[in-house]
């Protein structure tokens, strides 16, 4: 008796530690903080024309460095494009309005998030500021069917005739 309720409890830490391994490994793909904090700091705007998997919180990096997180993603019926929202935390004030954003993946299995490259202006983002240049997010499919339609083009007659 003794030995099988040692095994049951062998058992459960096994399953505890297996639990706390996957919820571990989801929050590192997923590549977002259990709390996105506070909502001070400014707002940036960013139209796509492809935004791929980005999803709500996921961060805003420049140089690497987290510098914000994205607020919401909708669609402009409009513009024919996803406006993407952008909160940028208020001590990296400094950002220059001509700077261009990326939908950018973080690895194989990583989630997607924004990088900043920064611009050359000496006027900075302030709240409501837009990115007026934009990288969408890289589709794995389209390249794909550009690089079967490439070969689909370039074979040639093997008849000989």
């Amino acid at each position: 008796m003794q030995s099988s309720r040692a095994t049951e409890v062998v058992t459960g830490a096994f399953v505890l530690f297996g639990f706390a391994a996957l919820f571990f490994l989801v929050t590192q793909i997923t590549n977002k903080e259990l709390g996105i904090g506070s909502n001070d700091g400014y707002t940036l705007v960013a139209n796509f024309e492809n935004v791929g998997s980005l999803k709500v919180g996921a961060p805003v990096s420049m140089s690497g460095v987290t510098v914000g997180r994205v607020e919401s993603i909708s669609y402009d019926q409009d513009l024919y494009k996803a406006v993407v929202r952008i909160r940028i935390n208020s001590k990296f004030n400094r950002i220059p309005n001509d700077s261009d954003a990326s939908i950018m993946t973080a690895g194989l299995l990583g989630g997607q998030y924004i990088g900043v490259t920064a611009g050359g202006a000496d006027q900075f983002f302030k709240d409501g500021g837009q990115f007026v240049i934009v990288q969408d997010a890289l589709v794995l499919e389209n390249l794909i069917n550009k690089l079967a339609a490439g070969f689909a083009g370039n074979k040639t007659d093997s008849t000989g005739d």
